[in-house]
């Protein structure tokens, strides 16, 4: 392999797929990236064993080949070089040179061959949307997914697919998230699917607001993305996903309506006198008020009360407030709605404009 490219396409590239390489691996070939020149393009490759991201950029091809390099140490170099700099790739005697300027690098490589590259297989249904939609759905619900539970299926989430709908949700069992996109999708057939956190998160993170194309294929146990000039792919998380809909609540009697901007400003303010572990926040509604109160064992309290549109009987619930902020994150409109029917019942959250986003949240004793 011999090739030619500016150090600033060559670490993109590299960015592109260097979240997936884990710095603690068992096997030495997962610390590495495949490097494939081919035409006029070089494919870059990263994968864990559960999650792979390729990445193509177009280069000065002088000689095709392919070779696996140490994925941190490439990228260390690429983005330590002078930007501008024009950079030569090649491999020779088992290394693979890095030439740029009057900097020459040697680095260590394992044959492309024990490189396990994923195979995608027996697509059972496609649908196609815009990085921004795609985008926003995992925005709004990715807080919500559990971290190293052992309900396994709660590490994820869940991807819902029907002909004219598109559903993400996430629960850790103590709040639930759900976003929707309603349109005709033109997807083959109704589906399923759990992607793995660590999915999610690539993801939010290749992704951009834009409404260039994204593909999304889905086997019995993969799912792969494609973007203009990257490819993911991960297996999924096998298991049944909660049934949601059950959780969310639909017989509320007390609605508040909330500014978003007011609400979440008091809320921050009084968390910083909550209790650290357990992030209780007392809310007192009554007539047209919101009352907010926090304590912590130093015996210090705070209070803040905001102005709403409530005209029911009065009600004082206790709330994780890390939960509810995150929920108005996630929310983009000026208002938003908020349901609750007694203190040891779960609240409802959505904006005020459309409900195309709901977050459940659990009550706490205080």
């Amino acid at each position: 392999m011999n090739i030619q490219i500016s150090r600033g396409e060559l670490l993109s590239a590299l960015q592109s797929v260097i979240g997936v390489v884990e710095r603690r691996q068992s096997l030495p070939i997962l610390s590495n990236l495949l490097l494939e020149a081919k035409d006029d393009q070089l494919s870059i490759v990263g994968t864990d064993l559960e999650l792979q991201v390729e990445r193509r950029v177009q280069v000065q091809n002088l000689t095709p080949g392919r070779i696996t390099a140490p994925a941190r140490k490439l990228h260390d170099i690429c983005r330590g070089l002078p930007e501008g700099a024009m950079l030569s790739l090649e491999t020779s005697d088992g290394k693979l040179l890095l030439r740029s300027g009057r900097s020459r690098f040697s680095l260590a490589t394992l044959p492309a061959e024990e490189f396990p590259m994923f195979t995608t297989d027996g697509v059972e249904t496609e649908l196609t949307l815009s990085n921004r939609e795609l985008k926003d759905l995992l925005a709004r619900t990715q807080f919500a997914m559990a971290q190293q539970d052992v309900r396994y299926y709660l590490n994820g989430l869940l991807l819902e697919i029907r002909p004219s709908r598109l559903r993400t949700v996430a629960t850790d069992g103590h709040r639930l998230a759900m976003a929707e996109l309603q349109r005709e999708l033109n997807a083959q057939k109704e589906a399923q699917v759990i992607l793995p956190r660590k999915t999610v998160l690539e993801l939010q993170r290749l992704l951009d607001n834009t409404d260039a194309e994204v593909k999304l294929s889905l086997t019995s146990n993969q799912i792969q993305v494609d973007l203009e000039d990257l490819r993911l792919t991960s297996k999924l998380i096998e298991g049944r996903f909660p049934d949601y809909e059950r959780v969310i609540p639909d017989d509320s009697d007390k609605i508040l309506r909330c500014g978003r901007l007011k609400v979440r400003a008091a809320l921050s303010r009084a968390a910083i006198l909550s209790n650290e572990k357990f992030r209780g926040v007392r809310l007192q509604i009554s007539n047209e008020i919101l009352r907010i109160q926090t304590q912590n064992p130093e015996q210090e309290e705070a209070e803040e009360e905001v102005e709403i549109d409530y005209k029911g009987s009065p009600l004082e619930i206790g709330f994780n407030v890390s939960y509810l902020l995150d929920a108005l994150d996630a929310i983009e409109g000026d208002e938003f709605i908020f349901k609750l029917r007694s203190p040891d019942a779960s609240g409802l959250i959505h904006d005020a404009a459309q409900a195309s986003g709901k977050f459940v949240v659990m009550p706490m004793r205080l």
